[in-house]
């Protein structure tokens, strides 16, 4: 039934009997229409009420005269009796003129290449298939764009069911998004959107097919939401492979193709994981055979190294040996395999990419999105874009007059954008910096604990100072960046929508652009101090650094800096996937738990199919940018810092299983049902991920050779050992620097020396003090700088050819998919010319029978009419 707009001024509504209407039921009262879109609204009467009613009348008047077919159910009808819903379905001659709109292609004879040959391995991957009724719920057909003049062409069984659910909504939310509702201040006002935003409107969703947890007892009800929950939403399937053919067909190619990549990612990740684990496996049982935390925890060796104070003042000397846990630690991560390590992932993360880009063909020839147009979704005008520009100019290629933004009015925008961006930046950058000084400030407070404490003792020796301002900085760190994080989502939208992108792509891109920018400085910056910058500018005793000429800079562990860098890593990686995780599952169910309180006593045939989704979560346009968002950063942490923490790959890879399973639950029954959206590739992320796949090799260059403590043992054991039959002997005395305790300033000398030493050790390359050179570096600093940037080049540029040869060897298209591309658009050109060669002749034939009905009839008359 449809609301005429003269009943909506004062609606009268029917009282249904819904004790015989199914709880999911998705139809119209009928039971013969699908309900393809649900509108919900409250009655506030408020000032705004009269307005709000009158732009709902005219907006529904104005569906109405698009074809769309409505039935509302009155506020009575509903659980807490206060919610109109506007129920929407597109009849027939709606979806196959804006099918033909959209350039949405249909099955027009089932495919008949033959599949793929069977590999012979396929038996050993049974445990992990899901069953090929829910790997491939429909056949696989030849295809084309849906023309309204060549309907008998298609292969059309049944209208209602020709277009699937996630087409039909699809359609809608297009007619949505682009119907008026009136003007207002003398501006056409249009969309939707609008309306939710200025609370016409509460919600707009389409619905899902039935409830999770149990089939629907419609027969006509597909029961797909029932099959993914059971199939694919369950964490303990963990180990089946996803049924990406149906989630396509439920959500649409957009989050399916997002699926796609993440289960492809995380495939990629088990050999990242693997090969990992190995090098950890390796530093863990070299562990005993490292000579250098030898040397530190030997009494006669590290007991008797007395090293300067890391602070002033307040620090006192210390024993080199009471840092002896640690540098057993350090070594699980700064050994040979470190090397191997890197290269390792300097290649693997050119597989991945390319192998990606075969998978996103196939999955595009099988997914019809070959031909996909961007222009036909992506390009089209924004509705915001359309509404704000008042000015209009004639489109080159179109000819037809269309809105556009001065480019002053650009200008300005752009300026306010950029300066805002740049603040927040300098923001982040000034948070580091303040975690920084607390780290300065605090590791005195730290060290002078831990000396005065008996009860710290017994772990005295592996929560050293250092390590303890570590991880208390990297906490910190952690919520500064969870609370900037917060913030800056805000802004980001803000910015934005205030340059108002012309198209919903350019809109996607600018945003994705500005987060990603700002969570690069956000998440890495700290890592990239860590790594690049701590214990690189500390001068040397008696002429130390200082921030802001208060503050001296901090010193590596004599072990090195990498441990430290690791610390960090997985504080700042681990705590971002746990709050992810809890922010992803659990406060969606939380939220849709105290929303359902009260609907719980009631009975079941008063909880509307409508009403159960209306109380579930929103999954917002930019739902999905978010997930990409989140696991590209992920992906920063295994690719820039991954020579440092050669676990980062196993930690991704059970968070990723974890991860795949948490999306398709939370899609799948704590939100609404998205609108289906197309999309043929990951869009801008690819290119983010390139970038970050050439800069990882750049950093992990630098991580080896600056960070890690490899080239200055490889320089002591190949220039400067003097036993042949342990050349990493004496290692440690070697890197280590004299220093005259009589030489320090006052600022920096300590206030006790109960022991009275004369001389204490630093970690440098510096001449003695009896030196003519005193305090200067000597020629072995050169020599392992210059061995360092040679590192550097030659890795990086055996890493980049290596990669450019395998992008090279490995082509994005495989032959099988490029020939199945050229054989279908052959044989649909053939159909089509076919069908084209057939009306043709039923054409000529018409023509001719109707050339001789008139020479018949000509013929008659002359019979008898002969003059």
């Amino acid at each position: 039934m449809s609301l005429s707009s003269t009943e909506y001024q004062f609606p009268c509504f029917v009282n249904i009997d819904k004790r015989h209407e199914s709880k999911d039921s998705i139809f119209f009262r009928d039971g013969v229409r699908r309900i393809d879109f649900v509108l919900s609204y409250v009655d506030d009467l408020n000032k705004e009420w009269e307005k709000k009613l009158e732009r709902r009348k005219e907006f529904e008047s104005n569906l109405q005269k698009a074809g769309l077919e409505l039935e509302t159910e009155d506020k009575k009808e509903s659980e807490d009796g206060k919610i109109y819903f506007v129920k929407i379905h597109a009849p027939w001659e709606v979806l196959i003129t804006y099918a033909e709109v959209l350039n949405i292609k249909v099955p027009i004879r089932e495919n008949d290449i033959p599949s793929m040959v069977e590999n012979p391995l396929d038996c050993m991957l049974t445990p992990f298939r899901l069953p090929e009724k829910v790997m491939h719920p429909e056949p696989d057909y030849f295809t084309a764009p849906f023309s309204k003049d060549k309907q008998e062409l298609y292969l059309i069984n049944d209208e209602s069911t020709f277009f699937s659910p996630s087409m039909r909504n699809r359609i809608v939310n297009y007619i949505l998004t682009r119907c008026p509702y009136g003007t207002e201040e003398g501006k056409k006002k249009f969309g939707i959107k609008r309306l939710l935003n200025n609370g016409t409107y509460s919600a707009a969703y389409p619905l899902h097919d039935c409830q999770y947890w149990k089939k629907a007892s419609d027969p006509n009800c597909d029961n797909e939401r029932y099959t993914l929950y059971m199939e694919w939403a369950r964490f303990l399937r963990f180990y089946k492979e996803q049924p990406l053919d149906l989630i396509r067909k439920y959500y649409g190619e957009k989050i399916g193709i997002y699926f796609a990549w993440l289960g492809f990612y995380t495939e990629m990740l088990f050999l990242a994981a693997v090969v990992g684990v190995i090098c950890f496996l390796y530093g863990l049982f070299t562990m005993d055979e490292n000579m250098s935390s030898k040397e530190i925890c030997d009494p006669a060796i590290g007991g008797e190294i007395i090293m300067c104070p890391l602070c002033d003042r307040e620090c006192e000397y210390w024993r080199l040996n009471t840092t002896c846990e640690s540098s057993e630690y350090s070594h699980l991560f700064d050994n040979v395999a470190t090397l191997f390590f890197a290269i390792f992932m300097g290649i693997w993360v050119t597989l991945f990419l390319e192998f990606w880009k075969r998978r996103q063909a196939r999955l595009k020839y099988e997914w019809d999105l070959v031909d996909f147009e961007e222009e036909q979704q992506q390009l089209q005008l924004r509705p915001e874009y359309e509404a704000k520009c008042t000015q209009k100019k004639k489109n080159p290629v179109t000819q037809e007059m269309e809105p556009y933004l001065p480019l002053t009015s650009q200008a300005v925008r752009f300026c306010i954008s950029g300066t805002t961006v740049l603040f927040w930046v300098s923001l982040i950058i000034a948070s580091m910096i303040a975690v920084i000084v607390y780290r300065l400030a605090v590791y005195a407070a730290f060290a002078s604990l831990m000396e005065n404490t008996q009860t710290l003792q017994p772990i005295s020796g592996l929560l050293t100072p250092q390590l303890a301002t570590s991880v208390t900085a990297s906490c910190l760190n952690f919520v500064i960046i969870m609370i900037l994080n917060f913030i800056y989502e805000k802004i980001a939208i803000w910015i934005t929508d205030m340059e108002i992108p012309r198209t919903h792509m350019e809109y996607e891109n600018r945003l994705t652009m500005k987060m990603f920018l700002f969570q690069f400085v956000n998440y890495y910056s700290s890592c990239f101090y860590v790594a690049f910058f701590k214990g690189k500018f500390v001068g040397y005793p008696g002429a130390y650094t200082y921030m802001f000429n208060r503050w001296r800079n901090e010193e590596c562990d004599p072990a090195g800096c990498l441990i430290e860098l690791t610390t960090q890593l997985t504080i700042v990686m681990a705590g971002k996937q746990i709050w992810g995780n809890i922010q992803e599952a659990i406060v969606p169910w939380i939220c849709n738990w105290w929303g359902r309180r009260k609907a719980r006593s009631n009975p079941e045939n008063l909880y509307s199919r409508w009403e159960q989704d209306h109380d579930l979560q929103t999954f917002g346009a930019l739902g999905l940018f978010y997930e990409y968002l989140e696991m590209v950063i992920q992906f920063g942490f295994i690719t820039l810092f991954v020579a440092s923490f050669p676990l980062a790959p196993l930690l991704a890879l059970m968070n990723n299983i974890l991860e795949i399973r948490v999306d398709s639950w939370k899609l799948t029954t704590q939100y609404r049902r998205p609108v289906a959206a197309k999309a043929h590739s990951i869009g801008v992320w690819q290119e983010i991920l390139n970038g970050m796949a050439i800069l990882s090799v750049v950093t992990n260059a630098f991580i080896v050779a600056f960070t890690s403590d490899m080239i200055p043992r490889l320089v002591y054991y190949y220039a400067y050992s003097e036993n042949e039959d342990s050349p990493m002997s004496g290692y440690i005395n070697n890197s280590l620097s004299v220093f005259e305790i009589s030489d320090f300033p006052e600022r920096n000398k300590p206030k006790e020396n109960p022991e009275g030493f004369e001389q204490c050790r630093y970690r440098d390359y510096r001449y003695p003090p009896d030196h003519e050179r005193k305090y200067l570096h000597t020629m072995q600093f050169w020599h392992i700088l210059a061995a360092k940037l040679a590192f550097i080049i030659i890795m990086e540029h055996v890493v980049f050819i290596v990669k450019f040869f395998v992008a090279w060897m490995i082509p994005d298209v495989p032959a099988d998919v490029k020939a199945k591309i050229k054989r279908e658009k052959y044989l649909t050109q053939k159909i089509l010319h076919e069908y084209e060669l057939e009306k043709l002749k039923e054409r000529l034939c018409q023509a001719k029978r109707t050339h001789k009905v008139r020479y018949s009839h000509y013929h008659q008359a002359l019979t008898l009419y002969p003059s």
